[in-house]
């Protein structure tokens, strides 16, 4: 499937915006990690646009959370490394994150909450206004964007990445696309 046909999968599921806008950043991020760690880009891109693909459907049944989007990735015909990453990329779950991908995913997903909350409270409200440090710090602040997980965040260690590496590249991949993100 194209780049083209997974975003109209989505967007005929997600009409909420900011969650639109979050499947993006997710796709960026993982886009980047690819590229860090020589991996298909196109492949961990379609990861990062799947893995909440039933959000709206499920959100009052959090507990079907990505296992409905897993789903959904197998019928539309995505091999079992994507279909795994996004099954186990919901914590509450504790499926095993057994291939780089899925470890990126896991990772990935709340990082991307923590960098946007992190820019909207720069005076400027942009990714471009923030850096690695500015993240370090509201990462460090557990009242601050209570919903991004931090220990899920620190699990880039299965990666062979520090959180600074980490957030270094998910920003950067962020800030790329900072125009369709609306920061």
């Amino acid at each position: 499937m194209s780049r083209e046909e997974i975003l109209e999968e989505v967007r005929k599921r997600i009409l909420t915006e900011n969650l639109y806008k979050h499947i993006l950043a997710v796709e960026a991020v993982m886009r980047a990690l690819a590229r860090h760690f020589g991996e298909d880009e196109e492949r961990w891109g379609a990861a990062g646009l799947l893995h909440d693909i039933d959000y709206e459907e499920t959100k009052e049944d959090p507990d079907m959370h990505s296992i409905k989007s897993a789903q959904i990735a197998q019928e539309l015909g995505f091999d079992d490394e994507i279909v795994d990453a996004v099954k186990a990329h919901n914590e509450i779950h504790g499926f095993p994150r057994e291939t780089m991908m899925a470890k990126a995913l896991y990772a990935a997903d709340p990082l991307t909450g923590l960098i946007v909350a992190s820019a909207l409270i720069s005076p400027e409200k942009k990714l471009a206004a923030i850096d690695t440090g500015f993240v370090m710090n509201r990462m460090g602040e557990k009242s601050f964007a209570r919903g991004a997980n931090r220990e899920v965040i620190r699990s880039c260690s299965e990666l062979g990445l520090t959180v600074e590496e980490f957030v270094t590249i998910c920003l950067q991949a962020m800030q790329e696309i900072s125009d369709e993100l609306g920061l």
